[in-house]
């Protein structure tokens, strides 16, 4: 059997899953458990989140791919350098919006999501006594979460 290189520590996380999680054969009374496997020094707590903002960078990378990232469409190099300047600027103002204007589930939400939910919603923009009114179709569920997303933004533009 072969043995870890020396410095090796494995430093385990025990958490209770989110809301809906699918729990595991081994995830014993309820309880989810994360192991991190690393050769750094330093306090375990600090390693350890250190290890979970590492996935916090992953699921921005993840999430600038559901934007566009992974497709390079010219065959031009300065065309695909605009395209994926165009991408980054998209996926920050997903995270700009996902923390200023929505809370619940769409904040935490995929940018797939937020294009079905908000940005393909049906609304007309009403001038109406020298000010603009969004008017969103009462049928759609995610209607209010729009409408409320809006007014947030409108109270940072005061």
């Amino acid at each position: 059997m072969e043995e870890w290189p020396p410095g090796t520590r494995a430093i385990c996380r025990r958490e209770k899953p989110h809301p809906g999680a699918q729990l595991r054969l081994w995830d014993h009374d309820g309880l989810r458990h994360q192991v991190v496997l690393t050769n750094s020094e330093g306090d375990p707590v600090d390693l350890e989140l250190r290890h979970r903002r590492h996935a916090e960078v992953e699921n921005r990378i993840c999430n600038l791919k559901d934007c566009g990232l992974e497709r390079t469409p010219f065959s031009s190099f300065d065309a695909n350098a605009a395209w994926m300047e165009l991408v980054l600027t998209a996926g920050d103002l997903f995270a700009r919006c996902q923390c200023i204007c929505l809370d619940g589930d769409l904040a935490r939400a995929e940018p797939r999501t937020l294009r079905y939910r908000l940005l393909h919603t049906a609304g007309r923009l009403v001038h109406r006594s020298r000010q603009v009114v969004l008017r969103l179709s009462e049928h759609w569920p995610w209607a209010e979460d729009l409408a409320h997303a809006y007014q947030r933004l409108a109270l940072l533009t005061i």
